[in-house]
């Protein structure tokens, strides 16, 4: 597509775009991702973090072309075709189109909210970027849409190949997001090294199927890549306040779907400052109302305990409230009770909650390809084999890292922290 125009970003200084682009870019549909802030409520720690996940989106784009162009440059990339590159560079730059406010916390709630992938296809096959796609790209939108929700039905070859660029161990959405929110943060941890990493793509036949893998250049800046993705969830995406602020967004959503107050479906149509004003509407439940303003007015929760993967059992029953958020929501209520009784004065409903962090998965399935391998090694190995780690290895450190934490009004805090055994353990058996 000829170049009409450049947009400037933070990370790599200008980005071409043609009028295709520019086409989807210039929908509603995608501005909205201009007003949601990429990490939700880092900027309270982090206040320079405000970056959106509308230059993510131009981030991923700008990636998944690099890396389209690379791989087709190679002897095996006749392959890949034209509408092939068109349809992967626009599920790169529509990858997050379905993406609720502030980050992935409302995503945790479960049916009736869905996936931001799942909302993404139906916007996809809407009748705002459809019609984009098929005029301006050339593409089939249906086509584009399983890029980033594949749902049961297995990929075609070539598409199976090309959603390892969106999703997998070497996928450019984690390649622009780490060092774009490390920079956001100005902490250290973020550091990849993407031009070598895209230099070292390949394509090989791997157990009969084909699939992109490194070269042995390639090693290095991929290890980097997970090191910085773990250094960021230790250090930003699981920082107390951050979460502390997730865990009071989800419940005062789940709170207003209980009651009728908010319907799932338009959660992904409005941004950040959209959804506060929504929450604070006078149909929504006083807790609804309440958590609200005291994110707006930065009254946040303070964490009166934290539970480590050391505490065992007590940490896995915990761990295990994550997939049932209504169980959760019991729980929390049962040490409002018993906290109310211990204080002999009213406490509200969502004065405790407990903050649990998504388990993450940690993938390790790439292959590594020599021209000239080193004694004892094959020519094609698994990454694994290289170096010596698996995904068991990067999991251990996160489940050694992932607190789950009692987060308070902050009056109640000390009381809390004092007698969080006689409030925790009681209300984990009442509710069963």
């Amino acid at each position: 597509m000829p170049v009409t125009g450049q947009i400037r970003d933070s990370l790599y200084d200008l980005i071409p775009v043609a009028q295709p682009e520019i086409a989807l870019i210039n929908t509603s549909a995608f501005l909205r991702l201009e007003r949601i802030q990429q990490l939700g409520f880092v900027s309270r720690v982090w206040p320079g973090a405000r970056h959106a996940r509308y230059e993510h989106s131009l981030g991923v784009l700008h990636l998944a072309r690099l890396a389209i162009e690379h791989l087709r440059r190679l002897p095996d990339g006749a392959i890949i075709t034209d509408e092939d590159a068109r349809a992967i560079a626009a599920a790169a730059l529509l990858h997050d189109i379905g993406h609720y406010p502030f980050s992935h916390a409302i995503e945790e709630l479960g049916p009736p909210v869905l996936t931001h992938e799942e909302v993404g296809t139906r916007i996809i096959l809407g009748d705002e970027i459809a019609p984009v796609l098929e005029r301006e790209w050339r593409v089939d939108p249906e086509r584009v849409a399983r890029f980033i929700y594949p749902g049961s039905e297995p990929l075609p070859p070539v598409d199976k190949l090309l959603r390892g660029i969106l999703s997998g161990a070497l996928d450019v959405d984690k390649l622009d997001y780490l060092p774009r929110d490390a920079a956001g943060c100005r902490v250290p941890y973020g550091g990849v090294d993407y031009q070598r990493l895209i230099g070292s793509l390949r394509i090989a036949t791997v157990d009969g199927v084909e699939r992109i893998v490194v070269s042995d250049k390639g090693v290095s800046p991929l290890h980097s890549l997970i090191n910085a993705r773990q250094e960021m969830f230790d250090n930003v995406y699981w920082h107390h306040t951050n979460r502390a602020c997730m865990a009071m967004l989800l419940r005062a959503i789940q709170e207003g779907l209980i009651v009728g107050a908010i319907d799932a479906g338009e959660l992904t149509r409005h941004d950040d400052a959209s959804l506060l004003a929504l929450l604070s509407r006078a149909a929504m439940p006083e807790s609804t109302r309440r958590l609200t303003t005291a994110l707006r007015d930065r009254r946040i929760h303070k964490r009166a305990v934290e539970i480590s993967p050391r505490a065992g059992d007590l940490h896995s029953r915990l761990g295990e409230l994550f997939f049932d958020p209504a169980k959760r929501r019991q729980v929390e209520l049962a040490m409002v009770n018993r906290l109310s009784v211990r204080t002999g004065q009213p406490v509200r409903d969502e004065a405790i909650l407990i903050d649990i962090p998504k388990p993450e998965k940690w993938r390790t399935d790439v292959w590594v390809t020599f021209d000239t391998p080193p004694v004892g090694f094959e020519p094609l190995m698994p990454w694994r084999d290289v170096v010596g780690l698996a995904d068991d290895d990067f999991k251990r450190y996160e489940e050694h890292r992932r607190l789950i934490r009692l987060v308070v009004e902050e009056p109640l805090r000390a009381i809390v922290r004092a007698d969080w055994e006689a409030i925790l353990l009681p209300s984990l058996d009442e509710v069963g």
